[in-house]
């Protein structure tokens, strides 16, 4: 009986360290060395300070700027709350919501009709953190964009496509834009108020 209990406890202390301690040591390591931009958040700096990160979204409101999806996390890009809203498509919230954000975006970009607006810019992703949209929802918001920034639409349609990302290895998902690294970039290009 000893013996068991002996085998038993020996048993859970190893695997408590090799899956518990060794395993996400290893995990951590690899990639800190092979992903490092990536194991740290992404995080973007400006003049030494944080301003955002390239793999979170965050809220952009203003005219001037391109739009991300909406979030379902917490009260809006909150990474402590990662989450989709687990409503589905017959649930009246959902439909709500989805009413809501349409509007919001005819409202934002009135040269845009009911029936051209893309589905990510109105609903949120799984997680709720998503940065990217497709490049159909940068494009539409392009009139605004340049309209607030008093340049060319021609001009900023060229920036959007710049920053269009393929399918990752070429293959996996569809092209999207990250909407932080695209407004980052407008602000370069195009200064708002000048």
């Amino acid at each position: 009986m000893m013996k068991t209990i002996y085998r038993s406890v020996m048993a859970t202390a190893i695997f408590v360290v090799l899956l518990c301690v060794a395993y996400p040591l290893l995990v951590y390591g690899v990639g800190r060395v092979l992903f490092a931009d990536k194991a740290s958040g992404g995080i973007i700096y400006k003049d030494g300070k944080p301003i955002g990160a390239n793999l979170i979204g965050q809220a952009f409101a203003k005219p001037e700027y391109f739009h991300g999806r909406p979030s379902a996390a917490g009260s809006g890009y909150d990474a402590t709350n990662s989450s989709g809203s687990n409503l589905g498509p017959t649930n009246q919230k959902f439909a709500d919501g989805l009413k809501a954000n349409v509007e919001a975006v005819l409202k934002e970009n009135p040269t845009l009709k009911k029936g051209d607006v893309p589905t990510d810019l109105v609903t949120a992703s799984g997680s709720g953190l998503d940065p990217h949209v497709s490049p159909a929802s940068a494009l539409v918001q392009v009139d605004r964009v340049a309209g607030a920034r008093h340049v060319s639409a021609d001009l900023v349609r060229g920036l959007v496509n710049e920053h269009v990302e393929g399918p990752q290895w070429g293959i996996f998902g569809d092209s999207v834009v990250n909407v932080l690294l695209l407004n980052l970039a407008l602000d370069e290009k195009f200064p708002a108020g000048k």
